[in-house]
C-alpha cells in the first residue's frame, strides 16, 4: 500500500509564528450552563493536541445558548477559574454577523465587535480574528483598513476570513498590508466544493491555512441521516481496515488535501474529543480518497 496522504503534523498559521494542530476545537455547541464540564471540555481539547480555539460573537443563538456571545461569555468563565488555559492555546473568534441585520464589517461595527469579544472572553488579545462573513455592503478596503488598525493597537494578532469566495478573499487580501492567516469554509466528504471552486487552491497559492468547518456534516456523518449508503458503506469498511469509528475516516479524508486544511471539531463530549484524534493515525492513500469521492457523487470521476 503506497504511504498515507493524512496530514497529522502542526500547521503555520498563515505566515506567522503560530503553530496550530491538524485538529481544532470549535465552540458554535460550546452552551453549557456546567462551568466544570466546559473547563474539561477545553482542558481536553488542549491535552489532546488541539490548541486552536475556534469560536465566535453569534455562537449562543442556538444550540441551547442564552444569546448573542453567550459562547464567548462561557470560554471568559472558563479562562478566568483557570486563566493558566490562555497560554496553551490559539484564541479565535469572529465578527461581522450582526442579527437581525445579516452582516455589518463597517469599520464602527467591526471595531465595536471586536473590542466586545475582547471583553466577553476576557483575553489582552485575539490571535486570530476572522471576518465570519462578507458583509457585500462594505467596501474590503474599509474591512482592511479597520483590521489593520485593529491589529496595530495589539488587539488582534492575525487576520482570516470565513465562508467568503475566493475572489471575496483575494479582493480583502489585496487591500491589506499583511497576509492573510486563514480561511475557513465548510469541508466535508459531502461538502468538497472547497477543493473545487478555488478556495484551497488560493489558499496554496497564499500560504493561508484552511480551517474546515463541519468535517463530520453536523453529525450526520455519523448517524447517517441524509447520506448516500454507497458512501457510509465506504467510509465503514475502511474504519474496520483501520481500527477506528466512522468518524475519524471523515477527519482523516480533510487532513488529506495538500492545502493542510485543520478539522474543526465541536463535539460536547469529553470522551470524543479524544476519540477524534484517533484520525491523526488513520492511512489514507490517493485510492482510498478517490474512491470516497466516486461513492459520494455516485458516479466514476472523468
Amino acid at each position: 500500500m503506497h504511504g498515507s496522504l493524512v496530514n497529522a503534523d502542526s500547521r503555520s498559521l498563515g505566515k506567522s509564528n503560530l503553530k496550530v494542530g491538524a485538529l481544532a476545537y470549535g465552540c458554535w455547541r460550546f452552551t453549557t450552563n456546567d462551568l466544570s464540564h466546559a473547563q474539561r471540555l477545553i482542558e481536553s481539547a488542549l491535552d489532546h493536541g488541539m490548541n486552536m480555539i475556534d469560536t465566535a460573537d453569534v455562537y449562543g443563538l442556538d444550540y441551547g445558548g442564552s444569546g448573542f456571545g453567550a459562547s464567548e461569555e462561557l470560554l471568559g468563565r472558563v479562562l478566568a477559574g483557570a486563566p493558566r488555559l490562555r497560554d496553551r492555546m490559539v484564541l479565535a473568534t469572529k465578527g461581522g454577523i450582526a442579527p437581525p441585520i445579516p452582516y455589518d464589517s463597517s469599520p464602527r461595527y467591526l471595531r465595536e465587535a471586536c473590542e466586545a469579544s475582547l471583553t466577553r472572553i476576557g483575553a489582552d488579545v485575539i490571535d486570530l480574528y476572522q471576518i465570519h462573513r462578507p458583509d457585500l455592503f462594505t467596501h474590503p478596503a474599509e474591512v482592511a483598513a479597520t483590521l489593520t488598525a485593529l491589529q496595530d493597537e495589539g488587539k488582534i494578532r492575525e487576520v482570516g476570513v470565513s465562508n467568503h469566495t475566493p475572489a471575496q478573499q483575494d479582493t480583502l487580501a489585496s487591500h491589506l498590508p499583511f497576509p492573510l492567516a486563514a480561511s475557513q469554509p465548510e469541508y466535508s466528504i459531502t461538502h468538497l466544493a472547497p477543493m473545487r471552486d478555488g478556495t484551497f487552491d488560493l489558499c496554496m497559492r497564499d500560504g493561508v491555512v484552511p480551517l474546515s468547518w463541519s468535517p463530520l456534516a453536523g453529525g450526520r456523518l455519523i448517524t447517517g441521516e441524509g447520506i448516500r449508503p454507497q458512501l457510509l458503506a465506504a467510509l465503514d469498511r475502511l474504519a474496520e481496515r483501520e481500527g477506528v469509528d466512522r468518524s475519524a475516516i471523515c477527519l482523516a479524508f480533510v487532513l488529506a488535501h495538500p492545502s493542510a486544511p485543520v478539522a474543526i471539531v465541536g463535539t460536547q463530549t469529553i470522551d470524543r474529543v479524544e476519540e477524534a484524534t484517533a484520525a491523526l493515525r488513520v492511512t489514507l492513500t490517493r485510492t482510498d480518497l478517490y474512491q470516497l469521492i466516486e461513492a459520494c457523487e455516485g458516479v466514476p470521476l472523468p
